[in-house]
């Protein structure tokens, strides 16, 4: 019977939960039970992915504000 729970198909993950997840993450309010509770569900690669986007979005909002503040 493990042979068949190893195998199965993982369930994907929703974009709200992945979205609260990888912002928890980013500001480190992660728990690790949620941590462990998204991975098991589904591949790590969505969080890679959404961590990369969510890094790229907050640098240029951050370079943005910046640049606002800074021009005469």
């Amino acid at each position: 019977m493990s042979d068949i729970e190893e195998s199965a198909p993982k369930p994907k993950v929703g974009i709200i939960s992945l979205i609260l997840t990888v912002m928890a993450a980013a500001i480190g309010v992660q728990t690790r039970k949620n941590l462990e509770k998204d991975f098991s569900q589904s591949s790590p690669i969505p969080y890679i992915i959404a961590g990369v986007i969510f890094t790229f979005i907050f640098m240029a909002t951050v370079i943005f504000v910046v640049k606002l503040v800074l021009s005469e």
